[in-house]
């Protein structure tokens, strides 16, 4: 192996690649300790549908519907003390296993996806933990890269049942749904056993349910703004807020961040005593090509180059991701600190090679194509226009959006505006979408009246979206983009019969 490079070197040959990195991180050091180099999965859809068996069927409703009785994802009282409480009590099955820990504002879930492949192509059995949800609650839990089983994501919610009960009479409020599927999904790791889980954060960091863990890794994907009302107004408190998952002595792999959130990171890194590896620095992509069906890349990790890796998804974005998963995997594993090595080439290749990621950047038809994707905010919604308009050659797209009430729904309008032809407002299925009417009234501001069509349903946003594409002359060059939150791709899954 040759002599590792100096840091400048990898500046030159890497950051050139990293356009949306500040100069200025490449010499934030802050006193941390840096890593530097010292020298499968399940196919087919990875969305599962309901229970063929009625029985079953009816046995998940009724855990669904006990769950829906509890604080949503979006009521928090910001404290692990209820879950703190409940992994006592279940006899601490967090512990029983190592874990690699994800927060970040956009690309938490792909990143996930992608370790968990890698993970198990090395042969190790893993459990994986991420929300929300596309079509089923089922897919929040996942053992040996596939959704946990109807039967016994039921079997797991009676087991803990009685100890949520008992954690709910002593404190002052009852678990949360977040809180009791948390503690689920750790039980459920334990009694497998994993290997090691890979656990996507809820929400912030520090205060988020899954934060009683002690992960050898920890992973920030970008920040931007999101949440804002609960995680703060600027990239630097949000950091503050995620940087929380940052245990004692563990490694830090740190995608592209602002300059303000990377500042935060690293000093609470140094406080922690934790190594850190930088994208664009230890590690990033090396070279990029738009490929049939995917992209081909080549990587630098914390041991060295990966070249001829195939992803089979669209977008820079998901390049990116995969840079800070093989970093993470190779941390796990050693590399870079302890190891002067990489992991074995093939392996790494056939692992990205099975990666799936539902509803980001998802062809689900042809003619004309739809692809659903998930972004919400006005980062990923630009992230997703890049990736569109440089994996497609659209001559028209159409797009069909649907957002939360509490997200700037402006901003990801604004983001789409250049590559939307004409825009279809409509409503996704969740009690918190924006109001059509509401929504309507921005989006005529943003695109101007005569490129708004408003539909209600969703269903006939769809139809309606298919139709405006099937107008262009050039009919077989046109596409439509359904996007705006997890809830419309998953509703949008449904109805074009996914999975």
């Amino acid at each position: 192996m040759s002599e590792p490079s100096d840091p400048s070197d990898q500046f030159d040959d890497i950051v050139d690649n990293e356009t949306t990195r500040d100069p200025d991180l490449a010499v934030i050091e802050a006193g941390s300790r840096t890593l530097r180099t010292q020298g499968g999965q399940p196919q087919g859809d990875p969305v599962p549908s309901r229970p063929e068996d009625p029985e079953l069927d009816k046995a998940l409703r009724e855990v669904e519907t006990e769950l829906s009785t509890r604080w949503g994802e979006t009521k928090l009282e910001p404290s692990v003390t209820r879950i703190a409480a409940l992994m006592d009590v279940l006899g601490e099955p967090q512990r029983a296993y190592p874990s690699i820990h994800i927060t970040g504002t956009n690309g938490k879930t792909s990143t996930a996806r992608m370790i968990e492949a890698l993970l198990g192509a090395f042969e190790l059995r893993t459990g994986r933990y991420t929300s929300p949800h596309v079509q089923t609650i089922t897919e929040r839990i996942s053992l040996d890269g596939a959704p946990i089983s109807a039967e016994r994501f039921v079997e797991t919610y009676q087991d803990v049942k009685p100890y949520v009960e008992l954690v709910d009479a002593r404190e002052e409020y009852r678990l949360s749904f977040f809180e009791v599927l948390t503690g689920m999904a750790y039980a459920a790791f334990a009694d497998a056993p994993v290997d090691v889980a890979v656990v996507e954060v809820g929400m912030g960091g520090t205060w988020d349910a899954t934060n009683v863990i002690d992960a050898s890794v920890a992973v920030v994907t970008p920040i931007d703004l999101d949440h804002t009302d609960r995680l703060g107004g600027t990239t630097a408190e949000i950091a503050g807020e995620k940087s929380g998952i940052i245990k004692q002595g563990a490694t830090v792999i740190l995608a592209q961040q602002p300059v303000d959130a990377a500042q935060v990171l690293l000093k609470k890194a140094v406080e922690a005593d934790a190594t850190v590896a930088r994208e664009g620095m230890e590690f990033g992509i090396v070279s990029r090509e738009v490929a049939v069906g995917g992209q081909l890349l080549t990587l630098r990790g914390l041991g060295g180059e990966y070249d001829g890796v195939f992803l089979p998804l669209h977008g820079a974005y998901q390049a990116h991701n995969a840079a800070v998963a093989l970093a993470a995997v190779e941390a796990f594993f050693g590399i870079g600190a302890d190891h002067a090595r990489t992991l074995d080439p093939d392996t790494v290749r056939r692992a990205f090679a099975q990666v799936a990621s539902p509803g980001r950047l998802e062809i689900v038809r042809s003619s004309p194509t739809v692809i659903l994707d998930a972004a919400h905010n006005p980062h990923g919604a630009r992230a997703t226009a890049e990736g569109v308009s440089e994996a497609f050659g659209f001559s028209r797209l159409v797009g069909v959006v649907s957002t939360s009430g509490d997200k700037d729904a402006r901003g990801l309008l604004e983001a789409f505006e250049p590559i939307f032809a004409e825009v279809v407002i409509t409503a996704n299925s969740n009690p918190r979408a924006t109001d059509v009417d509401a929504l309507a009234a921005i989006a005529v501001e943003v695109f101007g009246e005569d490129r708004v069509v408003v539909e209600p349903r969703l269903d006939d946003a769809i139809e309606a979206a298919i139709t405006l594409a099937e107008e262009e002359a050039e009919y077989g060059g046109a596409g439509v983009l359904v996007t705006g939150s997890i809830f419309t791709v998953g509703d949008a899954r449904l109805l074009l019969r996914r999975g």
